[in-house]
This record gives C-alpha cells, structure tokens and sequence, in this order.
C-alpha cells in the first residue's frame, strides 16, 4: 500500500491525531500549487494595455485573448480525470505546475502575439488541470479532513489570486516600466510549487482499478446532482468574471477615477481571503442550504444598491457583493461533500468546472453587449439578477443531502 493511502492516512490520525508523515509535505503541494493557480490570468488585467499596444493587438484579437481563460479551463479540465488515469495524480499535478512555469516564462519571452497566445494556453493548461486534480487529492489523501483542507486551498487559490492582481503593477514599476518582467516572475513561483510534488513523484496513491470508470465524468451527463452542481459553480463563476472585468467601468460612470476604482477592485478580491476561510466551518455548523441562500441575499442586497444607489454609498454595496463571493468556496466545497470517493470528485469536479467555465465565459460578453446597446447599467443588472435566481435553484438542490454514486447507481 502507498504511504499516501487514504487508509494510512486514517490510522495515522486514530494513533496520534496529526496526518501521517508525508501528509504535510503533500498539504503544503497544495498550498503552493493553489496559490499558482489563477496567476496567469490575474498578472494580466492590471498591464493589460501595455502588453496589447507592445504587440500590437487588434480590438478582435485581446478579445480572443481575454477569452482565453474560460475555454482553457472547460478543456483541459475536461480531460484532466483520463490523464490522471494514465499519468498518476502526483505526476499530473507536477507536471501541470512545469506546464505553468513553462508558459508564463515563455510569454514575456517571444515579442509576437501568435507566441504570447500560444504560450498564454500552455499556462492555463497548467492552471485548468490544477483546478480539477487538487479536489481529488484532497478527498484521497484526506477523507476524514476535507471541510479543513478545502478551507486551506479555497483560501491559498483566493491569496493567489490577490497577489498576483496586487503585485503585478508594483513589480513593473521596480523593473523600470517592463511589463516583461512583471509577468514573467510569476514563473519562479510555479517551480518552488512544483518542488514539494517532485519529492513526492515516488508516492503516486493506489487508486481503485475497479472503480476505472467512475472517473470518467462523461457519464456524469445523466445526474441532475452533476448539472445543479455545474449550474451553481459556473453561475457564481460567471458573476465573479463579470465583477472583475466591470467593476472598474462601473465605478468609473459614476465619478471614480482610475486609481479608486483599482483600489475598489484591490478591496473587492481581499474579501474573499476571510470568507473563504470561514465557509466550510460555517457549511458544518449550518449546512450548505442557508449558505446558499445567505449568499443570495447578499447578491441581490448588493447588486440593487449597485444599480440604484448613490454613488456615495458604492463601495458599501461593492464590499456586500465581495462577501458574497463566498459562494465560489463553497462550490468548490461541493466537489468531495456530493461524493464519496476520489474517483467520483474528480469526475465531478471535471464535469462542474467544464460546463461552468462555458457558462461563465458568455456573462463578460453578455454584460459588454448590453452596455453597448443600451448606453448604461440597467439591462445589465436585470442579467444579473436573472443569473442570481438561477445560482439558487440550483445551488439549493445541489447543498442538499445526497451523493452523485447514489443517484448514479
């Protein structure tokens, strides 16, 4: 038996309370893996026209590049459940961080914008096999701590993501103006987070031969559990890119300048980090419904202050919303808590994450073609709002108590 297995991983922590020896070496692999995650997309927004004027890219082709993220992420995390079957979960997940390291490094290092491109999809390969695989590590490694270790990576993915949206501009400053540099030292962050899963390329988990297929998440297409899961993550998905791709128009029609809508936007992602901290305590004590009605709330609270308050009182309504971005660490919670074995989590979590991303990518568009036909915010709140109701319907019927392997039996 492997010195990872989930059952040495439970008699360790029967005799002396503490995961096994090796188990710290894997959650600090999730750590520094989560906290790599969204690098290659959040380094971007804040040079986001300096990097389109350097290479000369056209109106349809930053658009194709804005897209990018979301196709990547429902692509190759859709194959990510077979490579794990053909590669092992620790190889994957080393050779995903490679895969990041290598993109973001090669990006700033070829002048064109066919390279950038392609080299911009290597990264978010990286990151897309990254979202799907660490689910199913934690509920293999970790059956009896997974509300705790969700907690850890919900909150290393939301630190991550932060930093890199903080600290991109400040780094090109100290680099005198090279926005080369200020993309490409993410990449050193990728190879220290590929360390811990090279020491652990050795201690590839025994996985289940008989259970081949419930790692297929083609299947998963038959389970109403499957797509209110889906639902739910990818129209919390769909509201969160809205939010961080216009938010900053949004506060600059009514009266903010640049700089003030950055720092709101600065404010708006730090929420994320204390809230999704406290999630999964909160889904133990309460459970995921009023959760999911809690977060609802919220939303319409904020959106409707949003859309129909003064401009004095925005950055209040700015600050519930964030809040209620909370929702996105309790979808990911969802995954191991609507399944029973780490087979079927990363099934679910590759169907979820697939589907939601596709979902996901049509509401920044959506948003842009409303505020350009109609020359304002309404149409695009009344969107909002009817991708609010769908999050609870669906968020509703998947916090409930049952398990994908029950209703796929």
């Amino acid at each position: 038996m492997s010195v990872l297995s989930p059952d040495r991983y439970t008699a360790a922590d029967t005799r002396a309370g503490r995961p096994g020896s090796l188990a710290w070496l894997v959650v600090l692999g999730i750590v520094l893996a989560a906290l790599n995650l969204r690098t290659a997309v959040t380094s971007v927004g804040p040079l986001l026209d300096q990097i389109t004027g350097a290479l000369g890219m056209s109106g349809v082709v930053t658009g194709l590049f804005t897209t990018l993220p979301v196709l990547s992420f429902a692509v190759f995390g859709a194959v990510t459940p077979a490579l794990a079957r053909r590669m092992g979960e620790h190889r994957l997940l080393f050779g995903s961080l490679v895969l990041l390291g290598a993109g973001l490094l090669a990006r700033v290092l070829l002048d064109s914008t066919v390279l950038f491109l392609a080299a911009s999809v290597v990264a978010l390969s990286g990151g897309a096999i990254g979202n799907v695989l660490i689910p199913t590590l934690i509920k293999r490694h970790f059956p009896r701590r997974t509300g705790p270790m969700m907690t850890i990576y919900a909150t290393a993915l939301a630190v991550g993501t932060m930093l890199a949206a903080a600290a991109t501009v400040p780094i090109q400053r100290a680099a005198h103006g090279d926005w080369h540099v200020a993309l490409g030292v993410w990449a050193a962050l990728a190879v220290v987070a590929a360390i811990p899963w090279l020491a652990l390329l050795r201690s590839e988990p025994e996985r289940d031969s008989g259970r081949a297929d419930a790692g297929r998440p083609g299947g998963l297409a038959r389970s109403r559990l499957a797509w209110a899961v889906a639902g739910y993550f990818g129209s919390q998905s769909l509201l969160a890119y809205v939010m961080f791709g216009w938010l900053p128009q949004l506060l600059q029609d009514r009266g903010y300048t640049a700089g003030q809508a950055g720092t709101a936007l600065a404010v708006f992602a730090a929420l994320g980090i204390p809230v999704a901290l406290a999630v999964p305590a909160l889904t133990a004590r309460f459970g995921g419904r009023p959760l999911v009605a809690g977060f609802v709330v919220l939303y319409v609270i904020g959106f409707a202050g949003m859309a129909a308050g003064p401009a004095a009182t925005l950055m209040v309504w700015v600050m519930v919303v964030g809040v209620a971005m909370g929702s996105f660490p309790l979808a990911l919670t969802l995954f191991p808590l609507r399944t029973r074995t780490a087979e079927r989590t990363g099934a679910l979590s590759a169907f979820a994450q697939s589907v939601g991303y596709l979902i996901a990518g049509a509401g920044p568009l959506a948003v842009g073609v409303l505020y350009s036909w109609t020359g304002g915010w309404n149409a695009p709140f009344a969107l909002l709002f009817a991708v609010v109701a769908a999050h609870l319907l669906t968020g509703w019927y998947a916090s409930g108590e049952r398990y994908l392997e029950d209703e796929l039996a």
